[in-house]
């Protein structure tokens, strides 16, 4: 599996379960249904599943069903026959058949009209479509997985969405927590991103201030993965050549008394050797102070570790740890 991948960027409990599930399902031909908030990574899973599964040779074809209108969303899926309608001047294989001997993703499936679930449910029982305009069935091989940012159990009580679809989609489920009850990958995403955004913009490693850092971790991030990327990138560029993100970069969400880093606080070394001390505390507190494996979850040495809480004089006492850097 490929870890560099944005939403498997972790090492929470639940990021670690989310690898393992995906490790079980991804040979399998059943059905899978992904559960989260906007931002979280469904496609990323989905596509997480495919390229390390048995169908990893096909396409891996993916349709937003709220971003396409009713109208047309029929024959993107299924495809048409020449005459089928006016503009239909030639046959067209639908996003469907194009996943043949592949994966093909409904990305918010809870979106889907009763007309186009009954469609959908009735695809999934004879694995056939049929092409808008024609009378023939064509066969498809083809694995499903779904998403969703709905409560479908909700949706199936207003009688918006089917329950024998749904059963259908749901043999197996795959839950995505938002980021604000993962914190401890906060720190993780943070440094993945700047890394990776200073490098798109060939500037130096950006650093963030320690007050950038403190308005960064304790907001609430809504928007999730997604937004937390966006955010890193738009700080990145608007420092400039700076490397050096001072709290006046971040969005008025995040700082909304626009507060200003002090002159004083520019100073890259000084401020990289925070953003250490922060890091190191964090993550052994998650460990609960055990060096070995604290070591083993930042991907460094014990003995590196050691050298690190010396140079940052970090003591090795839960107590003072407790009383942060």
């Amino acid at each position: 599996m490929q870890e560099q991948r944005i939403s498997f960027i972790g090492k929470s409990p639940a990021v670690d379960y989310i690898r393992a599930l995906i490790e079980k399902v991804k040979d399998l031909d059943a059905p899978v249904l992904i559960y989260g908030e906007s931002g979280t990574g469904k496609e990323l899973i989905a596509r997480a599943i495919h390229e390390t599964g048995a169908r990893s040779g096909g396409q891996f074809v993916a349709v937003n069903c709220g971003a396409i209108p009713d109208s047309l969303l029929e024959s993107e899926l299924f495809g048409y026959a020449r005459g089928a309608f006016t503009g239909a001047l030639k046959d067209k294989t639908g996003l469907i058949e194009e996943a043949d001997g592949g994966t093909f993703f409904l990305d918010e499936v809870g979106d889907l009209s009763l007309s186009l679930q009954a469609k959908l449910l009735r695809l999934l029982q004879e694995r056939e479509i049929r092409r808008v305009g024609e009378n023939r069935t064509r066969s498809v091989n083809v694995r499903f997985i779904s998403a969703t940012n709905k409560n479908l159990d909700k949706e199936i009580e207003k009688g918006s969405f089917r329950e024998d679809l749904y059963y259908r989609l749901r043999i197996i489920t795959i839950e995505i927590p938002p980021l604000r009850e993962r914190k401890e990958d906060l720190l993780i995403l943070l440094n993945y991103f700047a890394e990776k955004y200073s490098r798109d913009l060939k500037k130096e490693r950006a650093c963030f201030a320690p007050r950038t850092l403190d308005l960064l971790l304790n907001y609430s991030w809504p928007g999730n993965v997604r937004e937390l990327q966006n955010e890193v990138q738009r700080c990145l560029i608007l420092c400039g050549e700076d490397r050096f993100v001072g709290e006046e970069f971040l969005s008025p969400k995040i700082n909304p008394r626009q507060e200003m880093s002090n002159s004083a606080d520019y100073n890259f070394f000084g401020a990289k050797a925070e953003f250490v001390r922060r890091f190191l505390n964090q993550a052994l507190q998650r460990s609960n102070f055990n060096k070995a494996k604290t070591a083993e979850e930042i991907g460094i040495s014990r003995q590196g570790l050691f050298k690190l809480m010396k140079k940052h004089k970090i003591e090795e006492s839960p107590k003072e740890l407790g009383k942060g850097p």
